[in-house]
């Protein structure tokens, strides 16, 4: 199983969704594109944050020094990136891809994050609550359906709106996967809690 997990915007907890999800299923992790923090990557992160002796954590196709938007922090590298050089890595075990930011945040003056996904990817999606947060989660839903994919499930990321979580999930009929509560922080038994709870609902993902 390949997952691609995205968010309906920037520091809505992808990387945290990614690490629970990949020790869950004990699977490999790819980030296709780092941009900036390159001491303390997304990919550090993970590592630091499983207790698995699975999990290959695959090197990044693109790493970029700036933390910006993809198109710009390669841009400021003097390069430009290329989606043909962004090849998904092999394995036989089950593959988490960690998108950057939302679905079209841009890699370069054509290709958005969207364009990363491909049709054998389930999609989770990882949506926080804030003041918009309703319009962007189904905003990206839509935008995904509208390029022929479907929505696998959706993680909620910090404190409980029952309301609004009842409101998109009603709306969209997507597959709910667990809530990831505003924790005072996240090592690995935090991360194994996580995981043994939401392990059934990612093996019965469609």
């Amino acid at each position: 199983m390949k997952i691609f997990i995205t968010g309906i915007s920037t520091d809505v907890g992808k990387t945290i969704t990614s690490a629970i999800v990949v020790e869950a299923l004990e699977a490999d992790y790819w980030k296709p594109v780092q941009a900036g923090d390159l001491d303390n990557s997304d990919s550090h992160k993970i590592k630091a944050r499983i207790s698995n002796s699975k999990t290959k954590i695959f090197e990044n196709s693109y790493k970029l020094n700036t933390p910006a938007s993809p198109h710009l922090a390669a841009e400021i590298d003097g390069i430009q990136i290329d989606l043909e050089k962004i090849q998904e890595p092999k394995t036989d075990n089950h593959l988490v891809i960690e998108g950057a930011g939302g679905i079209f945040v841009p890699l370069n003056e054509k290709d958005t994050i969207a364009d990363l996904i491909q049709p054998d990817y389930k999609i989770i999606i990882v949506s926080r609550h804030y003041l918009g947060s309703i319009n962007h989660t189904l905003l990206t839903i839509e935008a995904i359906q509208n390029r022929g994919f479907q929505v696998s499930g959706i993680i909620f990321s910090g404190s409980e709106n029952k309301s609004t979580e009842n409101l998109i999930l009603d709306k969209t009929g997507i597959k709910y996967i667990g809530r990831i509560d505003e924790e005072p922080y996240f090592d690995q038994n935090v991360i194994k809690e996580y995981a043994d709870l939401f392990r059934k609902n990612l093996l019965q993902l469609q």
